[in-house]
């Protein structure tokens, strides 16, 4: 089984910009459909961006942040990318990337990684 490694988040002020990684580990990534996910404290987790297929391409936003959140993926590397500009103290989380098979039942979560977002 692989698993999904998340460095980085941290703190920035509102109005600032923070990319978060995710990088794949023992899986054939370009058969996963890639998305990011966030829970803020009291609230469910929800869904904030993704691809709609493995192959890239279509994505799909959370109202909260479209325009300012942006889905990437490179497949040389593994690696999944969430670019995440004018950030707002609203949008303080933690943030979970996630990988689901195309075509077969394998779901991955990464261990997540808090940003938060304060003056």
């Amino acid at each position: 089984q692989g698993h999904l490694v998340e460095p980085g988040g941290g703190l920035v002020q509102p109005g600032g910009s923070l990319r978060l990684s995710c990088e794949a580990f023992g899986i054939p990534f370009t058969s996963y459909v890639m998305s990011w996910y966030r829970q803020a404290p009291g609230k469910e987790r929800e869904p904030v961006a993704g691809y709609l297929t493995n192959t890239g391409g279509h994505t799909n936003y959370a109202d909260s942040v479209k325009g300012r959140f942006f889905i990437t993926r490179s497949n040389a590397k593994n690696t999944v990318y969430l670019q995440m500009n004018s950030l707002k103290p609203e949008d303080t989380a933690v943030y979970y990337c996630n990988a689901v098979g195309y075509g077969f039942r394998s779901t991955l979560w990464g261990q997540g990684t808090q940003v938060t977002v304060s003056s």
